[in-house]
């Protein structure tokens, strides 16, 4: 009887355990709720840290110096899209547009006057000068003016030659200017990018505290000054 007994009991129990293990996972079967889950938390967290890492990548970009002088050397202005500072490409463009203007109107109003001087005085030497709208020197006259009126031939060869003296001057100073702004876009582009980093937030300030004391050998004032960085 009691080897019976013995013998339904180890048979239960190997039973039972049997019964919790899991079964044999086929090709079909599926993953359960919880490790799906698992599964997707995964995907979402390499996705975050792929993001992240892309994200860092454009905050912490810093631009180089000395590429971005080369670049607003080659094209003047690049320096600044290379900084990515746009809002000053009006600005550098608009001063160089300006120059231009300034060098061909300069040298078209010198060409002129250089004209009209070198004809009244080829005219004046040769004894066929006179007030002729075919002659160079009196279509440059203003309109409603003749030679009697801004003094005669000689006045107005006086007023040619100075006129050409200004604007060949004027355009000199043009074409200065004109350097001096692509000088000065290189300039802006090569500390545009050192600074690119540098911090100017309101956390940097210099705070003023004048103190006085008061003691038994009399009164003292001190003045502190504290810079934040």
């Amino acid at each position: 009887m009691k080897r019976l007994l013995f013998i339904l009991f180890f048979t239960g129990a190997l039973g039972i355990t049997l019964a919790q293990q899991p079964a044999p996972r086929t090709a079909g079967d599926t993953l359960p709720v919880a490790s799906q889950s698992d599964a997707r938390s995964v995907a979402v967290m390499d996705t975050t840290v792929a993001l992240t890492h892309r994200d860092s990548v454009r905050l912490y970009w810093k631009p180089d110096a000395m590429r971005a002088v080369w670049m607003g050397a080659i094209i003047p202005g690049y320096g600044q899209i290379y900084n990515r500072s746009y809002w000053k490409l009006p600005v550098v463009y608009g001063a160089f547009f300006g120059c231009a203007y300034a060098i061909t109107w300069t040298q078209g109003m010198y060409n002129d006057y250089k004209t009209a001087y070198r004809d009244i005085l080829t005219d004046g030497t040769n004894g066929t000068r006179e007030d002729s709208p075919d002659k160079s020197y009196i279509a440059i006259l203003p309109e409603g003016y003749t030679i009697s009126r801004v003094g005669g031939f000689d006045t107005w060869t006086n007023t040619l030659k100075n006129r050409q003296s200004q604007y060949r001057r004027y355009r000199d100073l043009s074409i200065v200017a004109a350097v001096a702004v692509y000088a000065l876009s290189l300039i802006d582009a090569y500390v545009d990018a050192q600074l690119f980093d540098y911090d100017i937030s309101d956390d940097l300030s210099l705070q003023v505290d004048p103190a006085l004391y008061h003691d038994q050998y009399g009164t003292s004032g001190e003045l502190h000054l504290a810079f934040r960085f």
